[in-house]
C-alpha cells in the first residue's frame, strides 16, 4: 500500500532511528494514537502540544547538543505561527533541525483558512540557508528524509494531508535536480510541477497536451533552483509552473528571476481566500487550481510563447 507523505515521513524516520540513536522526534500534539516513532522509541519522542515556537526552540537546543531533531506540525503553524523561531533557529543559528509540515496548501480543506497554508514557500525561501523540499510520492519523501538526516542541515519539508501518490520514475537513488516526466521538442513549452498537487495536475495536463514537456522539481530553495534553472533554460524557453501556493513568493516568481531570457508563467492559488468547505479537490477548484484551470492557462498563455526567446 502506498503511504501518504506524512505517513511515509513517520515510517522512514522510525526506520532511520533504529540505526541512529541521535534522531529524536518532536510533534505538536498531532501524532494521535499509534505513532510509529513513539511506539518504537518513547524516550526519544516529545509531544510539545500547541507550542510550535517553543518546539522549534527546543529542537535547536537538542541540535546544539549533538542530536538530530525532526519537528512536525501543520504547515500553517510551522511556517507562520513559528516563523520567528524558524528564522532564528534554522536561519541565524543554522541549527540542524528538520521541520516536516503536512497540511500544506489547502489540503486541510474543510478545516478552513486557519488550517490552509499557501504562503509557506514565500516565508521559508526568504530565510537563508534552509533546504526546502516538497516531495511527490512515498519514495521521494523517504529519500528526502534520509538525505536530511544525513546532511545535518536545516530543512523544511512540505507535504499534504492524506493523499498517497507513487513517485515519478527516476534512474538513481538520489533525487535529480530536475526529474523529467516527459521530454519534448526544445521549441515546445514546458510544464514545471511543484509538490504533490502540482505534479498531479501536470501529469493530468500531459494526458491532454502530450506535446508539452514536463519537468518536476522537489528541492525549492534558491541554491537548488538556481541549478535547476540552468537545466530548464538549456532545454526550453517557455514555462508554466504549477504549484499549490500563492503567486507571491512562489516558485514561478523565483524561476522568472533566475531565467530572465525565458518566459515563465504560473498556475497557482492567486489571491483567493476560500470561504466555503469541501474536500481538497473542491477547495482547489474554488481557488482556481483544478485541471480545467491549468488547461486554460496552457491554452491561453503557452501557445503564443512556444519557440519565442524573449530578450531583456
Amino acid at each position: 500500500m502506498t503511504l501518504s507523505g506524512r505517513d511515509a515521513y513517520r515510517a522512514e524516520l522510525t526506520a532511520l532511528a533504529a540505526e541512529d540513536p541521535r534522531i529524536v522526534c518532536l510533534e505538536a500534539d498531532l501524532g494521535g494514537k499509534g505513532h510509529p516513532f513513539q511506539e518504537a522509541f518513547p524516550e526519544r519522542f516529545f509531544n510539545l502540544g500547541i507550542a510550535e515556537g517553543a518546539m522549534v526552540d527546543m529542537a535547536a537546543g537538542l541540535a546544539a547538543a549533538g542530536l538530530k531533531p525532526f519537528v512536525s506540525t501543520f504547515a500553517p503553524f510551522a511556517a507562520l505561527r513559528a516563523a520567528e523561531s524558524l528564522k532564528l533557529a534554522l536561519g541565524y543559528l543554522a541549527a540542524g533541525v528538520v521541520v516536516v509540515a503536512p497540511y500544506a496548501g489547502v489540503s486541510g480543506a474543510w478545516f478552513g483558512t486557519t488550517h490552509h497554508c499557501l504562503e509557506d514557500l514565500a516565508v521559508l525561501r526568504s530565510i537563508p540557508g534552509v533546504t526546502i523540499a516538497a516531495p511527490y510520492g512515498e519514495e521521494d519523501m523517504r529519500t528526502v528524509v534520509r538525505a536530511a538526516a544525513e546532511s545535518g542541515r536545516p530543512h523544511y519539508i512540505r507535504t499534504g494531508r492524506n493523499a498517497a501518490y507513487r513517485s515519478l520514475p527516476r534512474t538513481t537513488d538520489a533525487l535529480p535536480l530536475v526529474n523529467w516526466a516527459r521530454y519534448s521538442d526544445p521549441d515546445a513549452p514546458c510544464l514545471v510541477s511543484v509538490g504533490e498537487e502540482g505534479a498531479r495536475l501536470a501529469l493530468a495536463v500531459s494526458e491532454h497536451r502530450p506535446e508539452l514537456a514536463h519537468a518536476h522539481l522537489t528541492y525549492l530553495d534558491r541554491e537548488h533552483l538556481a541549478l535547476a534553472a540552468q537545466e530548464l533554460g538549456d532545454r526550453h524557453r517557455a514555462f508554466l509552473v504549477v504549484e499549490e501556493h500563492r503567486q507571491e513568493g512562489g516558485v514561478a516568481e523565483a524561476l522568472a528571476l533566475l531565467m530572465p531570457r525565458g518566459e515563465v508563467h504560473g498556475a497557482n492559488a492567486g489571491a483567493h481566500w476560500p470561504a466555503e468547505g469541501g474536500d481538497h479537490q473542491q477547495v482547489l477548484a474554488r481557488i482556481g487550481l483544478d485541471l480545467a484551470d491549468v488547461l486554460a492557462a496552457v491554452d491561453g498563455r503557452l501557445p503564443a510563447l512556444a519557440g519565442r526567446l524573449v530578450v531583456h
